[in-house]
């Protein structure tokens, strides 16, 4: 799967016209219909008008192809920490408004766990040992301070949770770090659940949080893993197709702008039984691209001595 042309479908073309004579050469072409300009994430020359332009340090930082599928599942656990969010603070609204009202929600369950056992005794179940219902019952007769706490602990939560989807969804290097660490901190606690009992709803949501941190360590190489930010900046580096263009250029050799801004020059070959120190570039023989006297075209008047054919040679008289 190409995921930069996934990008570009998804979020659309990414359009850039440099200042530089060299590099606008390279990223634009004049067609019938008019200025077409290379994307730099997918690389396909799109007609219209760019969507930047200026120097090529300020063009704008493109992903593409593995760092397009990072961001898609960055942007999933993201999304994953937003329902997390969503139902720490419903639990920490029910929570405290049961602390503010403990006595009538106590009575309301006494008044409705008649009628419940009954059924549920026709169904087969015995409410002695349901650990829900126990569950339930101690937390009516839990102090109503420890009730606020535990209120404004999955509050609390809630909002790492936003700060971590945040983070994630932006593609940001401190939401990675953030998530990273406030990920790891919680693995302790879930491997103490599992421990004492291990059910479907744990065991996901362990391998989520430890899927997440082995990810982030590993591809976005955080704390100096697999050589840290500098690594990862020049995987950046190498796969950006400006970044690429501009190596090639330097690769050609320092010419004159002029030169530079026309990618489909190179030496010319040398002709059969030539040495190879003899070849010329190929601008050296355009007379449009070298200038001065060399520049100048032949007069229609004078013949061309090129094409004339040689003299014989004159052996000197006996």
């Amino acid at each position: 799967m190409d995921w930069s042309l996934l990008g570009c479908g998804a979020g659309g073309h990414v359009t850039f016209a440099p200042d530089e004579p060299a590099l606008r050469g390279r990223f634009g072409y004049g067609t019938r219909d008019g200025q077409a300009w290379r994307c730099l994430r997918c690389g396909t020359f799109v007609i219209g008008e760019p969507t930047a332009s200026g120097p090529a340090g300020s063009a704008p930082r493109v992903r593409r192809g593995r760092e397009v599928r990072s961001a898609l599942i960055l942007r999933i656990f993201a999304v994953e920490r937003f329902i997390r969010a969503l139902i720490f603070a419903a639990l920490a609204v029910a929570i405290w408004r049961f602390s503010a009202s403990r006595l009538s929600l106590e009575e309301s369950y006494d008044q409705a766990l008649p009628p419940l056992k009954t059924l549920l005794r026709d169904l087969g179940f015995s409410i002695e040992h349901s650990k829900v219902l126990g569950l339930i019952n101690k937390a009516f007769t839990t102090d109503p301070r420890i009730l606020a706490y535990l209120a404004i602990g999955c509050a609390a939560y809630a909002a790492v949770e936003v700060i971590e989807g945040v983070g994630l969804w932006l593609l940001k290097r401190w939401g990675e770090y953030f998530a990273m660490i406030a990920t790891s901190v919680g693995l302790p606690f879930e491997i103490y659940d599992l421990t004492n009992k291990v059910t479907a709803l744990r065991a996901v949501a362990f391998a989520i949080n430890l899927g997440l941190v082995l990810y982030l360590v590993l591809t976005k190489r955080l704390f100096g893993a697999r050589g840290g930010k500098e690594a990862y900046e020049a995987r950046l580096r190498s796969e950006s197709i400006l970044d690429a263009e501009i190596a090639a250029l330097a690769a050609e050799g320092h010419g004159e702008p002029e030169q530079q801004a026309e990618p489909g020059r190179h030496a010319r070959p040398a002709p059969a039984g030539e040495p190879a120190s003899a070849t010329e570039p190929a601008s050296a023989t355009e007379p449009a691209a070298a200038g001065g006297p060399a520049s100048e075209a032949p007069d229609a008047d004078e013949p061309d001595v090129t094409a004339l054919p040689p003299l014989p040679r004159r052996h000197p008289a006996p």
